[in-house]
């Protein structure tokens, strides 16, 4: 593909545009250590690193253009490895979003339909149940976010909660040349801040919740919303459908920005939302739901434990609603759901009969509400084993150490992933609100005094890592995983 193709919808300055109609490229990447002969280098400036420090890298490697801030210059011998002419620098006041833009326009191909789920909790569960509801409904369907790119039959790829631009847009045009017709992506707060999204035709998008996380990064939560608004105000498509939590707080001002920008709104959630919860009981493994929406009134099993995924799996139906697919077709998908992997997964049982759960909660409303939900399935002692991670927004720990002390019976604090941080201190923190909790450091040998200590009726939950394969300690990541561990303690119990 030439440079001019690329570059085709952007508004950026080509130092030589004769140069730049010639050049051929053959990919783009943000990583100078990704570099070949024929690729775009995007010297992106970051928090801790600046592109523009590896722009004489990324020309020895081959590099056939640069994209940069205003202000920089190349060096004289800067030459395209397969012309010889010099190497063309692309400038731009926000190359983050040309970025962006040059990577959905060097992979051009996209799934017909394409929704976007932001909040800072339930976007996993939310997009995994979007694509069981279009799979169940005969559609090639996908997902992608913190577990990945999943879709049946496709790799699972690895990936950010939100991608690299390049990683993203590489595998939208992968999933659509599989057949994939209907996408479900999760947009994190940094993604959007940073433009990630930018380029992606995203006609649905969803917000779930916003409650106190990532401060550390955007510094208030007024900014922590206007990241997530980017994804209503910048990056879906005209006359695009938002579908909005009319329970969760900034509800009213997510609302009043799609109005702005002309947005269908369609609601779910409570009484008088467009897809609501009229009536539910609970169930040993789940809950009986009845649930409006299209005219009509539907009632249905829905097999996950949890009163939040009641609100995941309304979300989700209520984004197969906006994509066109009949209201009663897509809530009788819910009684066929499956939890997402980490997502309140139940690891197994105490020969005594006392399940252990893992889930991912690690902001102070997800423990809220892991802990609230699991109170009406729990008959004697609610247990929590918890940490939080380093270097990481700080404030948020004594929060969760009052939520656990509020909510569960039983509390042991342990270490989540310290990373740089001292570990002793961050679980101080924690303990600061909550100096009956127990507090044992190695994570293993808490889930296990944990599940050791489970009676008949008690009920725990390993909370914080989820899906998670990993511990980080320093700058090393350490083979951690809660669920086997949890799993294997389990099996060497005395029946």
């Amino acid at each position: 593909m030439l440079l001019t193709e690329v570059l085709d919808g952007t508004e950026m300055e080509v130092t030589d545009q004769t140069v730049g109609n010639e050049t051929e490229i053959i990919g783009l990447t943000c990583d100078s250590r990704q570099v070949e002969p024929g690729f775009i280098f995007a010297a992106l400036p970051g928090t801790l690193l600046d592109g523009r420090d590896y722009i004489a890298e990324a020309l020895e490697k081959g590099a056939s253009c640069v994209l940069a801030l205003p202000g920089t210059v190349l060096p004289d011998d800067a030459l395209d490895p397969w012309t010889g002419a010099p190497v063309p620098l692309v400038v731009h006041a926000e190359p983050r979003r040309q970025y962006a833009l040059m990577a959905a326009a060097f992979y051009e191909t996209q799934p017909e339909i394409i929704a976007a789920v932001t909040g800072t909790n339930g976007k996993t569960s939310v997009v995994t149940f979007l694509r069981q509801i279009w799979t169940g409904l005969g559609f090639k369907a996908a997902s992608t976010g913190t577990l990945g790119v999943v879709a049946r039959g496709f790799e699972n790829r690895k990936t950010l909660t939100t991608p690299d631009c390049a990683d993203l847009h590489r595998n939208l045009r992968d999933l659509a040349r599989f057949g994939v017709t209907r996408m479900a992506l999760e947009a994190s707060s940094h993604g959007l801040e940073q433009h990630r999204l930018d380029g992606v035709r995203v006609s649905i998008a969803a917000f779930t919740n916003l409650s106190r996380d990532h401060l550390d990064y955007h510094g208030s939560m007024g900014e922590y919303l206007a990241a997530k608004l980017r994804l209503f105000t910048n990056i879906i498509t005209p006359g695009g459908t938002a579908v909005i939590n009319s329970d969760a707080d900034f509800a009213g001002d997510v609302e009043a920005a799609c109005r702005d920008k002309g947005l269908r709104v369609m609601t779910y959630g409570g009484p008088e939302a467009d897809v609501s919860l009229e009536a539910s009981e609970v169930l040993a493994n789940g809950y009986r739901l009845e649930i409006s929406a299209g005219g009509a009134r539907h009632r249905v099993i829905l097999p996950l434990m949890g009163d939040f995924q009641i609100s995941n799996a309304l979300a989700a139906a209520a984004l197969a609603i906006a994509s066109g697919e009949d209201a009663g077709d897509a809530i009788a998908q819910l009684e066929h759901l499956e939890g997402a992997p980490g997502r309140l997964q139940l690891v197994g049982e105490t020969p005594k009969g006392a399940p252990v759960f893992v889930d991912y909660a690690h902001t102070p409303d997800a423990l809220s509400s892991v802990l609230g939900a699991l109170r009406s399935h729990t008959s004697k002692r609610l247990h929590v084993v918890f940490g939080c991670g380093g270097d990481r927004d700080a404030g948020k720990r004594p929060d969760m150490g009052a939520i656990a002390a509020e909510l569960a019976d039983v509390v042991i604090v342990t270490d989540d992933n310290p990373r740089t941080e001292d570990a002793q201190s961050i679980r101080a923190q924690i303990l600061s609100a909550i100096p009956g909790a127990m507090e044992i450091a190695d994570r293993e040998e808490a889930i296990r005094e944990a599940i050791h200590g489970l009676e008949t009726g008690d009920l725990l939950v390993i909370a914080g890592k989820g899906h998670e394969k990993g511990q980080i300690i320093g700058t090393q990541t350490r083979p951690f995983d809660d669920m086997q561990i949890a799993r294997d303690i389990l099996r060497k119990l005395p029946e």
